[in-house]
């Protein structure tokens, strides 16, 4: 039996990256999938391509009506709602605080904590209804330390996003509803391309060089990937994880862990030339 057989699951940012392959493990686990994003074209062709009960829905989760609309629509194809991964994105502002925009800003935050939520206020009534459901909210590494984001704005965004996970998990756990986040590290997508000023198309064409860019980036010696995410998904949306909640999972490799290893032993060797103590090896 697949792990997500007769579950409702709705992604957002579904039509690339981390959003395109957690709604494939989703359909793949068993459920029926609706990817929402603004990109219609690439959200068709995707569902088209999932096949089975996979449906696309233009949604701007930025916008109320639309997340509203969105639920609605949903309910009105399936008659229920089992799990929401708020995973879709955005580009914010970068470089240092004094030229920062406060338009660009609340644009960013509209979709990267406004979007999340708004998937959770609408879809809270009607996971309550049943009794059961998982929330699922998309964080960073960026929203536990400074530093991991070329967006200071970014890195807030995803620092509300955890909290605010385990603020309604508290809310929502009294009635059967789990809420908990996962924190990717460096994924590689073209989330990267996009932050640096590419277009959507050429942004994506990245993924593969940022393989190579982050294979050495944490003690894991990988890149992270789509999969690792969309795997993660799977668990929180399953009845495995059934007794989780208002927590949020690291998928960063070790990322964020501590000074690696190999680090610290150079580190270590340089202090013993300091102090006229011999270097082993």
């Amino acid at each position: 039996m697949a792990r997500l057989d007769g579950k409702v699951a709705i992604v957002t940012g579904g039509t690339s990256g981390i959003g395109k392959r957690t709604a494939e493990r989703f359909a793949e686990e068993g459920a029926k999938v609706i990817i929402a994003a603004r990109r219609e074209a690439e959200g068709q062709a995707i569902a088209e391509a999932i096949g089975g009960d996979a449906r696309f829905i233009r949604t701007d989760v930025s916008r109320e009506d639309d997340v509203e609309a969105l639920i609605a629509k949903t309910i009105a194809a399936y008659g229920r709602l089992d799990v929401l991964f708020n995973n879709a994105g955005c580009p914010a502002p970068t470089g240092g605080i004094e030229g920062i925009s406060l338009e660009a800003s609340e644009q960013a935050m509209s979709v990267l904590f406004g979007g999340v939520l708004l998937g959770m206020k609408h879809a809270a009534p009607v996971m309550k209804k049943h009794g059961a459901g998982s929330i699922i909210n998309n964080g960073s590494i960026a929203g536990h330390q400074a530093g991991w984001s070329s967006s200071v704005i970014y890195a807030a965004a995803k620092s509300a996003v955890i909290h605010l996970s385990r603020c309604v998990a508290m809310e929502l756990g009294e009635v059967g509803v789990r809420v908990n986040s996962i924190s990717p590290g460096a994924i590689a997508t073209g989330i990267f391309g996009k932050a640096m000023g590419l277009e959507t198309e050429a942004a994506e064409q990245t993924a593969k060089l940022m393989e190579g860019a982050f294979a050495q980036a944490q003690p894991i010696q990988r890149a992270g990937l789509p999969d690792d995410i969309a795997n993660a998904a799977v668990f929180l949306a399953s009845d495995e994880s059934s007794f989780i909640n208002g927590a949020d999972i690291l998928v960063d490799g070790g990322m964020i862990g501590g000074r690696h290893w190999s680090a610290a032993q150079e580190g270590y060797k340089a202090m013993r030339q300091v102090f006229g103590i011999a270097v082993e090896g």
